[in-house]
C-alpha cells in the first residue's frame, strides 16, 4: 500500500499542541538525524509559543500532513519586501529520509513567493549542526556570515555547550 500524498494547510489553534509535540521530538528526541539533544535540553518550543507563531502578522506557519495525521511543519515570517525568514522545519523522525523534507521545503518556497512576492529565503541554523548547514547548503542556501543570538531568553532552553549561537544562510528564489 502506498502512502497518500503530502498535503499542505496552514496551521489552526487546535493544531498547537501536535505541532509542539512533534517539533519537539524533532529537535529534542532521541531518534531522527535533527536532533540537538546533545547540543541543547529542554524544548524547543510549547503550544503558547506556536500560537504565537501562527497569530503574528505576515506569518504562515505551513504544516504537512498525510492522510490526517500531521507529518512536519514550517514558519514562514515576512522580514521585508523581498525576504521571508524560513524557520522551525521539522518532521517527525519516525517519517524522516522519506523525502517530506525537500517537499515541505519546495512547498515553502512556492508559498513565499506567491504569498509575498519573495525573491529569497532567510534561514538561522545551530553554528555547531555543520551537517544541517552542509544539507541546507546542497539545497541552495548560501551561510550569510552573520550570526544571532541563541533565544535563550524563552526560558525553554538550556545550553549543553558553549558557544551556541544562529547562523545565518540565504537563498536567491
Amino acid at each position: 500500500m502506498t502512502e497518500p500524498a503530502p498535503r499542505f494547510r496552514a496551521a489552526r489553534p487546535a493544531d498547537a499542541p501536535a505541532i509542539a509535540r512533534m517539533v519537539n521530538a524533532a529537535y529534542r528526541g532521541a531518534s531522527g538525524w535533527t536532533g540537538e539533544g546533545h547540543l541543547l535540553s529542554g524544548r524547543r518550543t510549547d503550544a503558547a509559543a506556536v500560537l504565537e507563531m501562527m497569530r503574528a502578522a505576515e506569518s504562515l506557519l505551513l504544516l504537512c500532513c498525510l492522510g490526517d495525521a500531521l507529518a512536519g511543519c514550517a514558519y514562514l515570517h515576512r522580514e521585508s519586501a523581498t525576504e521571508v525568514y524560513f524557520g522551525m522545519l521539522a518532521v517527525d523522525p519516525a517519517l524522516q529520509a522519506g523525502g517530506l523534507g525537500k517537499a515541505l521545503m519546495a512547498e515553502v518556497e512556492a508559498r513565499a513567493r506567491e504569498t509575498w512576492g519573495a525573491t529569497a529565503l532567510l534561514i538561522s541554523v545551530v553554528n555547531k549542526r555543520p551537517e544541517l548547514i552542509a544539507y541546507y547548503v546542497r539545497r541552495g542556501y548560501v551561510p550569510t556570515g552573520e550570526t544571532r543570538p541563541f533565544p535563550f531568553a524563552d526560558g525553554l532552553s538550556a545550553a549543553l555547550v558553549d558557544g551556541i549561537e544562529l547562523a545565518m544562510l540565504r537563498k536567491a528564489l
